[in-house]
């Protein structure tokens, strides 16, 4: 099985890497536009800073063909991000899978939001097998909730903790540091 994690210089890649390595598959990293294509499943990450990270994507085509993939793509924290409409982290926009504008935290709440925190209302193959549960979770900005969303969680407001758009995969927390919950949520994203 050939997976993917696109590696343009904005990712936590190796602690993704070691996460499906523990499940017993070999993730390839690359940010080569062919092996990306010819992936059976893609992983994009994300860490950092929506505006520099969407540079980077501009600079090396990414931008134009994440868009375009139809095997099934995960997107990670920032991953997910920039795969909405826009994020107003740096004004910048994004890939416009999800439609939806990711917007940052009140401030009724402190930012970033670190931590475990419960994820509700799954709706997908990805949650397959799982309840309401504990996932971990580093951000500022988030999805609001639309018909896209596929699970929230609550952190002043309920918000979108995971979305889906046809072949398309997001999650805001972060599976690879979610213990056991985490491992099922890929195990399931391989199997579908």
């Amino acid at each position: 099985m050939g997976l993917v994690i696109i590696d343009y210089g904005a990712g936590n890649i190796q602690s993704i890497k070691f996460a499906f390595q523990r499940l017993g598959i070999q993730a390839q990293l690359s940010n080569d536009i062919e092996t990306i294509q010819s992936a059976d499943k893609v992983i994009f990450p994300g860490v950092g800073e929506a505006s520099s990270a969407m540079k980077k994507l501009n600079q090396s085509g990414l931008n134009d063909l994440i868009p375009q993939l139809k095997q099934p793509v995960l997107g990670i924290c920032l991953g997910m991000q920039l795969m909405c409409n826009s994020s107003e982290e740096g004004n910048t926009k994004g890939l416009g899978i999800f439609d939806v504008d990711v917007v940052k935290f009140n401030s009724g709440v402190k930012v970033p939001q670190i931590g475990w925190n419960k994820i509700g209302n799954l709706k997908s193959p990805l949650f397959q097998g799982l309840n309401e549960d504990y996932i971990y979770l580093v951000h500022s900005f988030y999805a609001p909730k639309g018909a896209e969303t596929i699970a929230t969680s609550t952190y002043g407001l309920e918000y979108s903790a995971a979305l889906r758009k046809d072949n398309f995969y997001g999650t805001q927390f972060h599976p690879e540091k979610s213990g056991e919950y985490g491992a099922t949520i890929l195990e399931n994203f391989i199997s579908i």
